[in-house]
């Protein structure tokens, strides 16, 4: 049975939710699930824009099916090569062998690579500002190289003024029907998912994102089109200014944010100790996370929300402690800059994890570094507190 929904008069929602795949990419946790998206325009000639992920691609055909109501299908659309996407793109040739595939230079380099059928005869290629006319609708092609493959571009319809942005302003979570952003408590129920889906997929690529949407700001859009999670129709300038602040690493939020190690919970007891003493000097917004236990998209994400981050941890085989460890490289692999930071670190011989962080640290972008370690032995003691009023006095300076 389909489950399509109209985005305007010509254009039809044909995706679906996979609420069963457990990690995106085989890494990033969607307890929530995710979308694929995919839009048909109907016009003179019809146009499918993107496929999906094999693991949907039942109910995509039936969508499909339905919403061409018989008709061939004369073009289709790929933004962006990922298998997410395209996984059942020969499927869709093998359906409708008419019709013409458009991409740039670098998509079709991408299909030879993932698919045999013969795609140059099929083959529409574009450049930066080509056009495509298909009766009412234009479609014009900006290319977006890294947001966040380099064959990656987007298709703007001039007629219903849709942008259709690929990855660009995706989000994680299943759609549930209601497949868009005003249908929502967005801010409440899916911003955190769109934080951690930006900054964990694309935010590697800020300068790529930046470049994208300074693009963007030249047409006149009135519909996103994203290729996971919902369609903006209203309050895009609000989502776009997300992105914006997201892409620059800038924080979003003025907020503390403690991330700790701990293996017989002493460490986790001093990270206590300094949150009580930062809640005493009026800090209202302190976020705490055992770094053991949430996975580090979530982290990565809550780093590039808050503006101060504390690096709370035991020595480990002369080390960081492996889930840190894991962390830091995380954040450096995401070009994670411009906060203030402040290190803490425990052991009871050979202490040394603090020395290791904090070089890690040092070869970040922009950051303030809190110039004394505070050192643990073992455990905290009473007469330590003042070492972590130093952390406070230079978190909340």
């Amino acid at each position: 049975m389909y489950s399509t929904r109209k985005v305007t008069q010509d254009t039809i929602w044909v995706g679906a939710s996979d609420r069963r795949l457990a990690q995106f990419e085989n890494i990033y946790p969607i307890p929530a699930g995710v979308s694929y998206n995919s839009y048909v325009i109907l016009d003179e000639k019809t146009v499918l824009l993107d496929t999906v992920d094999r693991a949907v691609a039942g109910r995509f055909i039936e969508n499909l099916t339905h919403a061409l109501d018989g008709r061939d299908l004369d073009y289709l659309v790929v933004n962006h090569m990922e298998p997410d996407h395209c996984a059942t793109l020969e499927e869709i040739v093998l359906r409708y062998p008419n019709v013409t595939i458009v991409g740039n230079v670098k998509t079709f380099n991408m299909i030879r690579q993932f698919f045999t059928f013969d795609v140059d005869s099929r083959a529409m290629v574009v450049k930066e500002g080509d056009t495509l006319c298909t009766g009412r609708h234009t479609l014009s092609f900006t290319m977006t190289p890294m947001v966040h493959w380099p064959e990656v571009m987007m298709t703007y319809d001039s007629c219903d003024r849709i942008l259709f942005c690929a990855d660009a302003f995706g989000t994680f979570g299943a759609l549930n029907g209601n497949i868009f952003a005003d249908e929502l408590d967005f801010e409440q129920d899916w911003l955190d998912e769109a934080r951690r889906y930006l900054i964990n997929i694309v935010g590697k690529y800020g300068p790529s994102v930046l470049q994208a949407l300074k693009k963007a700001s030249a047409l006149d859009i009135q519909v996103l089109a994203p290729l996971h999670g919902p369609v903006w129709r209203e309050n895009i300038p609000w989502f776009i200014g997300k992105y914006q602040t997201w892409a620059s690493y800038a924080p979003e939020d003025h907020a503390v944010l403690i991330l700790y190690a701990s293996i017989y919970g002493n460490t986790e007891s001093a990270a206590d100790a300094l949150a009580v003493r930062l809640a005493e000097a009026g800090e209202k917004k302190i976020a705490m996370y055992d770094v053991s236990v949430t996975d580090p998209s979530y982290l990565v994400a809550e780093a590039f929300r808050c503006d101060r981050v504390v690096f709370a941890c035991p020595t480990y085989n002369a080390g960081i402690f492996p889930k840190m460890e894991t962390l830091l490289h995380e954040l450096a692999a995401h070009n994670f800059q411009k906060r203030k930071v402040a290190v803490m670190e425990n052991g009871t011989w050979a202490i040394s994890s603090g020395k290791l962080i904090r070089e890690i640290l040092q070869s970040l972008k922009d950051m303030e570094i809190y110039e004394q370690t505070v050192t643990v032995k073992s455990s905290l003691k009473e007469a330590q507190l003042g070492e972590l009023d130093g952390i406070v006095a230079f978190l909340e300076g």
